[in-house]
C-alpha cells in the first residue's frame, strides 16, 4: 500500500461544512477582487491552481534534490526535467514576440535573467541546503501550511527573517559580484532555435545521466498501478462524481504535477511574468522589519532586473498580485486537502525539528534573497527563460542538497 494510501486511511473525513465554507471564501475572494482590479482575480485564479497543483501531486523541489542523494532515486528530478523542457518551448515563443531579433542585446522585459555570477551559486547553495534542513522548498512549505503542518508555519517565518537579512546584504553582494557580471540570455547567442535545442538538449542529457545514476543502485520497486477501469457514465451525477474522485480520490503523478505546474507557468508568463513566490515574502517581511525600525535600504541594480527581486514599497498597497498569488497557493492547497481528505494540524513530532525548521527557513530566505527566487523563480522559471543564471542557481542547489542530506543524516 502507498504511503499516500495510508495517511488517507489514517486520516479523518474532512467535515462537508468545512469543504463549502472554503469554497464560499474562495468565491467571495475572486468576486470581491474582479470589483476591485481584474488583475487580482486574475492572479488569485493562478495562486489557488498553484496550490491544487503542489496538493495533489506533493510536488516538492526540496523531496527531487534530496532523494537523489539520499535514496539514489532520481525519480522526481527526472520529472521536474520533463516540467522544464515544456516550460522553455512555451517560454521561447513568448519571448520572441517580447524580442523578435536577440541578437541587438535587447532582453524580455518579465524574464527572470539574473547576471551570471557567484552570487548565485552562493543563494543556490544555502538555499538548497535549507530546503533539506526545513524539509520543504519555499512553494512546498506553502503548501504545507495549507495542509496543516505547525513545521512549515517555524519554516515560513524562517524564510521571513533571511530575506530581511537578505534585504541589508544585497547591495554589497551586487557591487561585489553581479554588478559588471554578464547577462547572458542564450537567443542572443543562439538565436531561439538554437537556444532552445541546447537547453532541451541539456535536459536530455540530465535526464539520462540520473536514470544512470538510479541503475547503478539496482532496479527500483514499480509505481502503483492506476485502478481498474470504471462502468460507463450513465448521468451527468456519474460524470460529476468521476471527475471529482480523478482530482481528489487520489494523489496526482509527480510527472502530472509538474507537467501541470510548467504549463501554469506559461499561461502566467503569457498574462504578465513567470510564476515565483519569494518576492511578495520579502515583501511581507520587510513590512514587518520596517515596524521595528529595520528600513530596506534602496537595491542597486534591481530596477534592470525582473523575476523574485527583494521588495519593500511602503507606499504600495498591500493586497498585489503577489499577494493573490502566495495567499491564492496557501488556499489552494488547503481546499484541495480538504476535499482529498488530507487535512490535519500535524506538530512535529521531536522539538529538535522546530529549530531545524527555522534554521532551514532563514537560510532558504537568505539564499533566495540574494538569488533573486527560489526553486520557481530562479530555477523553474529562469531556466525556461532560456537565461543561464537559472542553470548556475541549480548547480548551487544540487551541492547544497547534498550537503543537506549529509547533515539530516548526522541528525
Amino acid at each position: 500500500m502507498s504511503t499516500l494510501a495510508i495517511q488517507q486511511q489514517a486520516l479523518p473525513r474532512q467535515p462537508t461544512l468545512a469543504k463549502t465554507l472554503a469554497l464560499v471564501l474562495v468565491i467571495w475572494v475572486l468576486v470581491w477582487a474582479s470589483l476591485v482590479n481584474g488583475g487580482l482575480a486574475v492572479y488569485w485564479v493562478f495562486g489557488l491552481a498553484f496550490g491544487v497543483i503542489l496538493q495533489r501531486s506533493r510536488l516538492c523541489f526540496a523531496s527531487a534534490f534530496r532523494d537523489l542523494f539520499l535514496m539514489r532515486d532520481g525519480r522526481n528530478l527526472r520529472a521536474i526535467l520533463v516540467g522544464l523542457a515544456v516550460a522553455s518551448v512555451g517560454f521561447a515563443l513568448i519571448e520572441e514576440r517580447a524580442v523578435p531579433t536577440p541578437g541587438f542585446g535587447a532582453l524580455p522585459d518579465q524574464a527572470h535573467l539574473m547576471p551570471a555570477s557567484v552570487q548565485l551559486i552562493v543563494g543556490g547553495l544555502l538555499f538548497g541546503l535549507g530546503m533539506v534542513l526545513a524539509g520543504g522548498c519555499v512553494s512546498g512549505t506553502l503548501y504545507r501550511i495549507g495542509e496543516g503542518y505547525v513545521g512549515s508555519l517555524v519554516a515560513l517565518a524562517g524564510i521571513l527573517l533571511g530575506l530581511v537579512v537578505a534585504t541589508q546584504h544585497w547591495n554589497w553582494w551586487w557591487t561585489t559580484f553581479s554588478q559588471h557580471a554578464p547577462m547572458i540570455w542564450l537567443p542572443g547567442l543562439l538565436g531561439y532555435g538554437g537556444a532552445v535545442v541546447v537547453t532541451v538538449g541539456v535536459l536530455g542529457g540530465l535526464y539520462l545521466l540520473s536514470l544512470w545514476w538510479d541503475l547503478r543502485s539496482g532496479p527500483r520497486p514499480a509505481l502503483p498501478t492506476r485502478r481498474a477501469a470504471e462502468g460507463p457514465v450513465l448521468s451527468l451525477r456519474d460524470w460529476v462524481s468521476r471527475w471529482y474522485r480523478t482530482v481528489f480520490g487520489t494523489g496526482w503523478p509527480f510527472t502530472i504535477g509538474v507537467v501541470a505546474l510548467a504549463i501554469l507557468n506559461i499561461f502566467v508568463f503569457l498574462f504578465d511574468h513567470p510564476l515565483g513566490v519569494t518576492g511578495e515574502l520579502s515583501n511581507w517581511a520587510n513590512r514587518v522589519a520596517a515596524l521595528g525600525g529595520i528600513i530596506a535600504p534602496p537595491l542597486l541594480g534591481a530596477s534592470n532586473l525582473a523575476g523574485c527581486l527583494l521588495v519593500y514599497n511602503p507606499t504600495a498597497s498591500p493586497v498585489s498580485t503577489g499577494t493573490m498569488l502566495d495567499g491564492g497557493l496557501i488556499i489552494g492547497s488547503f481546499v484541495a486537502a480538504l476535499h482529498a481528505n488530507e487535512f490535519k494540524l500535524r506538530l512535529p513530532r521531536q522539538p529538535v525539528r522546530y529549530a531545524q525548521s527555522l534554521a532551514g527557513g532563514v537560510l532558504m530566505g537568505y539564499g533566495a534573497g540574494i538569488a533573486a527566487g527560489c526553486t520557481i523563480g530562479a530555477f523553474f522559471s529562469a531556466i525556461p527563460s532560456l537565461g543561464l543564471n537559472g542553470w548556475i542557481f541549480g548547480v548551487g542547489l544540487l551541492g547544497g542538497a547534498g550537503l543537506g542530506v549529509q547533515i539530516i543524516k548526522r541528525l
